[in-house]
């Protein structure tokens, strides 16, 4: 029975949708090009922050770990909880392997350290949720992970704005979870909750590395660029805002309204990327909320659509697969905010 649940839980990281997450290839040797000396007034202090490894001992369960047991929870908590796990252990496992082959295939000194540094946290995360897992006797099997999941090609501009976003609004969720749980403990349900603060801080850190990396070239954040960084920016926030509401017993077992959770992540997130991204997402424009809820109620229907087959859902997959299309057009088209970007862009995470 572990075997064939473990293979369940592999096959969850190992989905491909329109939602989950993915595993990345990129151009290294365009990676291994990189001149840091335009940014290395904040560069250095950075790396030696990360070098020091202030989360080294963290990853590890403490008397704070409580006794749990999946098999308590309501069938559909548990469902939805563990999809929350297995999400953010791809997530996680995912920068890993991203990183770990920049260290593996580069020469670039600046460049390799730092991505040996994040791939050095990120395994520590993966690792940590599947040790979480394994208290419901389940576990993904990384190593599977690795050779067999598809990889996506991004060229490198493509992996700073993806992975930057990805990387603060990480921080920005955890946190989030973090402090509303520090007011109300009793919703507290899994121990693995306490170690978010600590945990998001490497997050943050990670989003500050890539920041450096987009301000170490000028044209990464001008020019035509700037419509592919308003292509992430809605495309991340509209996945994030789909994914969450299909967990409404998760959210309702911590005790925050979903959209309150994602409106404030969404917010924070649009905050901290002032630091680099010369525009940022209007969410007081009414039309933006309305989009969101657009593109969730097509992206549900598409993917209905996909799990049926014959002729009549593959017109329905064709008719789903354009209205979404649509409808993330109308969400791309809302007019961003323009942002004067700061001299220098490190910041703390103070939230």
């Amino acid at each position: 029975m572990k075997d064939l649940i473990d293979d369940n839980t592999t096959d969850m990281a190992m989905e491909e949708t329109l939602i989950s997450p993915r595993f990345y290839t990129t151009n290294y040797k365009e990676l291994d090009k990189i001149d840091v000396s335009r940014v290395r007034s904040e560069w250095d202090p950075l790396v030696e922050e990360m070098r020091s490894d202030p989360n080294k001992t963290h990853f590890k369960k403490t008397s704070d770990w409580d006794d749990f047991d999946f098999e308590n929870l309501e069938p559909g908590l548990r469902k939805e909880f563990i999809d929350f796990l297995v999400s953010s252990l791809t997530s996680e496992f995912s920068g890993c392997v991203l990183y770990k082959e920049m260290k593996r295939q580069g020469t670039n000194e600046d460049v390799c350290e730092l991505f040996s540094l994040m791939a050095r946290d990120e395994a520590r995360h993966a690792g940590f949720i599947n040790d979480a897992l394994r208290e419901a006797n389940i576990a993904v099997n990384l190593g599977f992970l690795t050779r067999k999941k598809k990889y996506t090609y991004f060229s490198p501009k493509f992996i700073y704005y993806a992975t930057y976003l990805s990387e603060k609004i990480g921080y920005a969720r955890y946190i989030t979870i973090y402090r509303h749980l520090e007011k109300n403990p009793d919703s507290r349900f899994h121990p693995i909750f306490k170690w978010f603060e600590k945990w998001c801080n490497d997050e943050f850190r990670h989003g500050e590395a890539f920041a450096l990396l987009m301000r170490t070239d000028p044209k990464l954040t001008s020019g035509i660029n700037v419509y592919w960084i308003k292509f992430f920016l809605v495309a991340v926030y509209a996945t994030m805002y789909v994914r969450d509401h299909a967990r409404p017993e998760f959210h309702k077992a911590i005790g925050v309204d979903i959209d309150w959770y994602d409106d404030k992540v969404l917010r924070m997130t649009t905050e901290i990327s002032r630091q680099v991204f010369p525009i940022e997402i209007d969410h007081d424009n009414p039309k933006w909320l309305i989009g969101l809820k657009r593109v969730k109620r097509d992206m549900l229907f598409y993917a209905k659509a996909k799990q049926t087959k014959g002729f009549i859902a593959f017109l329905k997959r064709i008719y789903g697969a354009s209205r979404l299309g649509i409808s993330f057009v109308r969400l791309y088209l809302i007019p961003a905010k323009k942002n004067k970007v700061p001299t220098t862009s490190r910041l703390q995470p103070s939230y």
